[in-house]
């Protein structure tokens, strides 16, 4: 059905972007429904993740292109940090359709897309605290506990160095835990310094040790830690967590601490497919959803209805006390079907659980295989396979993995297809509830398609994650009143509907996650497209003398009303301090004698000050083309470095200023007003500094010899940031002897554009 929607706003010749959830499925989906558009007269292409510049831009000029969410989105950002608008490879965004829409749009949209560089920090803080935190005693909390304290006026952390609270994936650390951690440090006071540096990595340390636990939130593979995908199981290569977690987690496992990565550019999923001028998205598990979709995308949720009759048979839940009892009762299960040849989809949520499984069915003899973020690259293969004849397949989050399973193999071998129809088609087998409805309901999506038999199961026990932080106490004492015994299982309406209820509110706390995410991300977004209309303007050679000509103009016009405000009298002026700020930067100085500033009137002073001004630049101008320098060019590249330093650093400040803007809800304010407040005043702040440093160094940089070459920016052919929040590598450059002899200051840019302060590059 896509192909339809696709061939149709392809026509305009403004390009199409089917968007897929993983590199497999946009090449898979590129030569499985290319062939169609080729047909048609249109061109068809694909982006992945290892492509280079050149190839991509091809890819993105196609009519239509198949290319996965974080891949477009990333580019985007790319695209708006280079220095030449050569580099840019995408088009405008005319049309998109997402497949797997609620993954990508609902699920994905709690993390932000982030490219960041390498701050100039140490990391071995990291590794210092690390070792202290095997030596903190603490304690994790439930729900109920945090409510019964508070209405008893208890202290959780008594006796303890930190509370762990897992439903809110956060820690606390007590007054002991403050002075434990002071004492072995060797530290006056942990909070002392600016940034509270060691208090910080005190609190990403633990929890490292005690949220993130390996093989599920994270894999480690050839030396790196490789986030895995909550949602779908899959392996995240290139993202890493932010806030010096990454390191912390480094630390943890004995790797090589990564240096500290400083955001230089950023964007939600949510604002990123707003910039498209038409938006679609295809998937079965979206009408729980719905509401979330009008709302932040205005997107209608329409449900049609399936080809064939489902005729799958969806089990009550089982129920069991603990993780044992059940485990043991899911071995069983699949014993008994296995016998019987009946093909076996077994759900998990971690590669943990996943291998615990493997390992007991391998105790029991039975053959199986398994599929999860280790075993990325088989995946197609192994899910295409589950339907055979007495296969059992563990799989870890069957989101999106876009591959269907026919019942007797495939291709299917026509008297096992029968054998299997006959035993009841495939069953899929849950080993404990997601958080999430939709990710419960995927699963169970893999059997019974089109009209085929099949049937579902979920196993739950009180240990599980989701019955353990959200399940009500309710369940504890239907348990209790039915005195079960070991192994027993129960069946209960009242259960299950607890079990939809906990669910229910996980979902509306990552809604309400996404939404505030979301409402900060808006501030930001209109900051981050006027920055990047800028950049395009100036990338497009348009207008760049005449804007920094009316910067020279604004800046001298700032100081003016500064030291010879029009509302003063000329006698008040201070016009020792305005010819020290001209002189510094423009290179001239008034010279009025006492008698002529007497009478002198505001806009006199200032029309001097101007024509003076504008004929400095224009001497700076014709010096520099004199000697063989493509003046424009070289300021170009010289407002783009300072836009993108100073750009940096804002965003870098932006990012403070969110984390502490919680705290000002104690003082009855409103965080995000605040923060909408204080970020705007940054802003303008921001474009000021920009004006400021681009007049300071039209003016500073030294005349190069005689016939040196036109400046250009240094970027390698077809370089860009790794996947992720990678930064951007640029390939060593040969030093050049023009950029050396340039007047920058040591903190500023280099001009060569490699992206490195002068005195770390040219200024050396």
């Amino acid at each position: 059905m896509a192909t339809l929607a696709a061939y149709l706003n392809a026509l305009s010749g403004k390009g199409v972007h089917i968007v897929t959830v993983n590199d497999y499925l946009a090449r898979r989906d590129r030569f499985w429904m290319g062939p169609i558009h080729e047909f048609l007269g249109q061109t068809v292409g694909f982006v992945q993740h290892d492509m280079q510049n050149v190839e991509r831009r091809a890819m993105y000029n196609c009519d239509i292109t198949y290319v996965t969410n974080n891949e477009v989105g990333f580019d985007y950002l790319r695209d708006n940090m280079v220095m030449d608008k050569s580099e840019r490879v995408m088009r405008e965004r005319n049309y998109a359709i997402v497949d797997e829409v609620d993954s990508i749009l609902i699920d994905e949209a709690r993390t932000p897309l982030i490219i960041s560089g390498p701050a100039e920090e140490s990391t071995d803080k990291y590794y210092i605290v690390n070792r202290i935190i095997p030596l903190l005693n603490v304690r994790f909390i439930t729900e109920k506990e945090e409510i019964d304290a508070k209405r008893n006026e208890e202290d959780l952390g008594k006796g303890y160095d930190a509370v762990i609270d897992e439903k809110n994936h956060s820690v606390i650390l007590t007054e002991d835990g403050v002075r434990k951690s002071e004492k072995i440090l060797s530290v006056g006071n942990i909070y002392d310094d600016v940034g509270a540096e060691w208090a910080h990595h005190l609190n990403q340390a633990l929890r490292a040790h005690h949220l993130f636990e390996k093989d599920v939130e994270y894999v480690v593979k050839d030396g790196e830690i490789i986030i895995v995908d909550e949602f779908t199981g899959r392996l995240m290569p290139g993202r890493r967590w932010s806030d010096g977690l990454h390191q912390a987690i480094e630390a943890k496992e004995s790797l090589r601490i990564k240096e500290e990565n400083q955001t230089l550019a950023t964007i939600t999923f949510q604002n990123y497919f707003k910039l498209y001028s038409k938006l679609a998205g295809m998937t079965g598990t979206a009408m729980t959803e719905a509401n979330e979709f009008w709302d932040i995308y205005k997107l209608d949720v329409v449900e049609i209805p399936p080809n064939r009759e489902c005729v799958r048979a969806d089990s009550a839940d089982r129920i069991y006390r603990t993780e044992r009892e059940k485990n043991n009762a899911i071995v069983s299960e699949i014993e008994e079907r296995w016998k019987k040849a009946q093909p076996l989809l077994v759900g998990t949520r971690s590669i943990e659980k996943s291998e615990k499984l493997s390992v007991m069915l391998r105790s029991k003899g039975i053959p199986h295989q398994v599929l999860n973020a280790k075993y990325h690259e088989m995946e197609a293969q192994i899910i295409a396979q589950a339907g055979n004849k007495g296969q059992v397949t563990i799989a870890t989050n069957m989101a999106g993995r876009g591959t269907d399973i026919i019942l007797g193999g495939n291709p299917p071998d026509e008297e096992k297809q029968k054998y299997v129809i006959g035993a009841g088609g495939l069953t899929v087998m849950g080993t404990e509830r997601h958080e999430s409805r939709r990710i419960d309901n995927q699963l169970r999506g893999r059997c019974a398609r089109q009209g085929d038999p099949g049937s579902s199961i979920f196993y739950v026990s009180l240990e599980d994650e989701l019955m353990r932080l959200f399940g009500s106490d309710k369940i504890s004492l239907v348990m209790e009143k039915l005195g079960m015994e070991e192994g027993e299982v129960i069946e209960s309406a009242l259960v299950s509907r607890q079990i939809e209820g906990a669910q229910k509110r996980v979902e509306g706390m990552n809604f309400d996650a996404r939404k505030q995410l979301l409402d900060y991300d808006n501030v930001m977004n209109k900051q981050r497209l006027a920055i990047y209309e800028l950049r395009n303007i100036i990338l497009d050679g348009a207008e760049v003398t005449d804007r920094i000509k009316q910067m020279v103009q604004e800046a001298a016009e700032e100081q003016l009303a500064l030291f010879a405000p029009a509302e003063q009298s000329s006698q008040l002026w201070n016009l020792e301090n305005l010819n020290i700020y001209l002189k510094k930067t423009f290179g001239f100085a008034l010279a009025y004698s006492k008698e002529q500033l007497h009478n002198m009137q505001h806009e006199a002073i200032k029309k001097d000050v101007l024509e003076k001004a504008l004929a400095a630049y224009e001497t700076r101008f014709r010096e520099f083309s004199e000697r063989g320098v493509d003046f424009d060019e070289m300021q170009r590249v010289l407002l783009l470095q300072i836009i993108d330093h100073i750009w940096k650093n804002h965003l870098y400040e932006l990012d403070h200023l969110k984390k502490g803007v919680g705290l000002r809800a104690y003082g009855q304010k409103d965080p995000l007003i605040e923060y909408q407040r204080e970020s705007y005043a940054m802003f303008e702040k921001m474009l000021a500094r920009v004006r400021d440093q681009m007049v300071e160094y039209i003016f500073r940089i030294q005349l190069p010899p005689v016939a040196a070459a036109r400046p250009r920016v240094a970027q390698p052919e077809g370089s860009k940031p790794a996947q992720g929040a990678q930064p951007a590598k640029l390939a060593e450059q040969k030093p050049q002897e023009k950029y050396a002899k340039l007047k920058v200051g040591r903190n500023a840019p280099c001009p060569c554009g490699s992206g490195k302060k002068y005195k770390r590059c040219h200024g050396k």
